[in-house]
């Protein structure tokens, strides 16, 4: 009963970072790794690692030279490092991702281009480590879009 208060401040403490917008505005560079609970837009430039526990949003004019880690992410910037999203990744038309890509959805919007290889999974198994095999598109029905093609 006594200590029932202090874990009550710590959930809440907890629910409004994971609640918390930050915004890196065109024009700002920023040198060094930004980890943070809740969303995250970016406008400027990151020098460093982004680890995202919730939304990533890239503008058209911003850079990231660092890895990009995060549950759902929408890039129209450029990005020069490994992106690992668990959830949703989508790629607008001005993106550009120099580096490996690991997610379990992705949209490619047209004139996204991105320099590296893509590993997806249906689970979040394969984040992180190995993608599972049969993910969107298992051996036998890459097969049989080749047969009847």
């Amino acid at each position: 009963m006594f200590g029932n208060n202090k874990n009550q401040e710590k959930v809440a403490s907890v629910e409004a970072a994971s609640n918390s917008s930050n915004h890196i505005g065109k024009g700002t560079i920023i040198r060094g790794d930004v980890e943070t609970s809740g969303n995250i837009r970016i406008e400027g430039t990151l020098e460093g690692n982004i680890d995202c526990k919730s939304k990533v949003v890239m503008g058209a004019s911003s850079k990231v030279d660092g890895n990009l880690m995060a549950q759902i992410a929408e890039v129209e910037g450029h990005v020069t490092g490994k992106v690992e999203v668990s959830d949703v990744l989508v790629l607008k038309p001005t993106a550009v991702i120099d580096g490996d890509i690991i997610t379990n959805k992705m949209v490619v919007e047209s004139g996204a281009v991105f320099n590296g290889s893509c590993k997806m999974s249906n689970s979040n198994e394969g984040i992180g480590g190995q993608a599972k095999s049969g993910g969107l598109f298992s051996k036998s029905k890459k097969e049989e879009a080749v047969k009847t093609a």
